[in-house]
């Protein structure tokens, strides 16, 4: 078999679910390849994984007769998949949503693409996060869809143990965009160096990738709440490092704060929890699937920084509940997010896919979900 994965550009989450499904189908044998119509800076994570970047429809349309892949999934963009309707395509073309934003805007967007969907994708994946089921369940009743959890790479990834720092430190992952909600942490951090005066604030993200209002918003803020001294910014730092950070930022006593409107999945929040570091986080839908208030993490209101703060010195000075939640976390990242899962629902979705094409029937809304 094989498979070609595509998205806009290698960041975030998106570079991580590719790099880590390919990873774990080529170790079972399927040829998986990459394609992104934009460069980012991501790519550095990318090994052992053959990827094109390519935005000219020629030259994508040459890969894919060159290719003759099995199987084509294409995550959001939905003027490759009309090219692909376009150019003749013949293997199975899946429509994969893995986030769009606020909810407000999901649904816009598929609304929008939705008689575009409805005529040229295969089948549709998605993740299990309650807003996106709900939506595509609504608006492709008579579509095929698979619906399973993304993977981690629980055996590369993982707690490492350092030297715990003499300061505690408040973490944050990604873009300074308004979905992101920063400014919730900005705040947070504000308030607990009341409580610690010597805690440091780690944001991680990717300085090529910005709305320059909520950049200047960002920097304005930093200036008001006078965290300029205490704030350390990290852009692009290689994915295999991140996880000493995250188990830096545990063992100092401190803890990972994820403040988004709206997830799909949420790698930040799951691979904090796979490295032991416990995490503070708004009901951003997405991460429902691993964050179980009090056992995994907690949750606060968003905009409630008051709430945040009780959570989050809960966390850092009940040792008993902080052990609890993070062995708890870490040991569920392993039981349910493994690449193996992952591979083993593929499989199960391909076979789907095989028997449709073969003409044998099946349930127009089959879920391929864990045995």
């Amino acid at each position: 078999m094989k498979v070609l994965f595509t998205f806009f550009n290698p960041s975030g989450g998106m570079e991580t679910l590719n790099r880590v499904r390919c990873k774990a189908l080529m170790q079972h044998g399927i040829e998986c390849h990459l394609l992104y119509t934009h460069d980012g800076e991501g790519r550095k994570n990318i090994k052992g994984i053959k990827t094109f970047i390519l935005s000219n429809p020629e030259q994508i349309q040459a890969l894919i007769r060159r290719e003759h892949y099995d199987t084509i999934v294409i995550c959001s963009d939905i003027q490759l998949m009309e090219w692909m309707h376009q150019w003749g395509y013949t293997g199975h073309l899946i429509y994969e949503i893995q986030g769009l934003g606020t909810v407000e805007t999901a649904r816009e967007i598929l609304v929008d693409y939705q008689a575009r969907i409805e005529a040229y994708a295969t089948a549709l994946l998605y993740p299990r996060t309650s807003h996106i089921q709900n939506m595509m369940k609504e608006l492709f009743p008579g579509k095929l869809h698979f619906c399973f959890d993304n993977p981690l790479d629980t055996e590369r990834f993982h707690y490492i143990p350092y030297p715990p720092k003499p300061f505690p430190i408040l973490g944050w992952i990604g873009r300074i965009e308004k979905n992101k909600n920063w400014r919730d942490f900005l705040k947070l951090g504000a308030a607990l160096k009341q409580r610690y005066p010597d805690m440091y604030l780690w944001m991680f993200g990717d300085d090529t990738l910005f709305h320059p209002q909520e950049q200047a918003a960002f920097q304005q803020m930093v200036a008001e709440l006078q965290l300029s001294e205490a704030l350390i910014q990290y852009s692009n730092v290689p994915h295999e490092i991140m996880a000493d950070y995250l188990s830096i930022i545990g063992d100092s006593g401190g803890l990972l704060c994820s403040t988004s409107i709206t997830e799909g999945f949420g790698y930040a929040v799951a691979e904090a929890m796979l490295c032991r570091c416990p995490v503070l986080a708004t009901d951003s839908d997405g991460i429902r699937a691993f964050l179980y208030p009090g056992k995994t993490g907690l949750f606060y209101e968003m905009g409630n920084i008051e709430q945040a703060l009780r959570s989050a010195l809960l966390m850092m000075e009940n040792a008993v509940l902080r052990s609890l939640i993070v062995d708890s976390a870490e040991a569920l990242m392993h039981q349910r997010f493994s690449a193996a899962h992952y591979v083993r629902h593929f499989n199960s979705m391909h076979k789907v896919l095989s028997r449709k094409r073969r003409g044998e029937k099946d349930h127009p809304n089959r879920k391929v979900l864990d045995p």
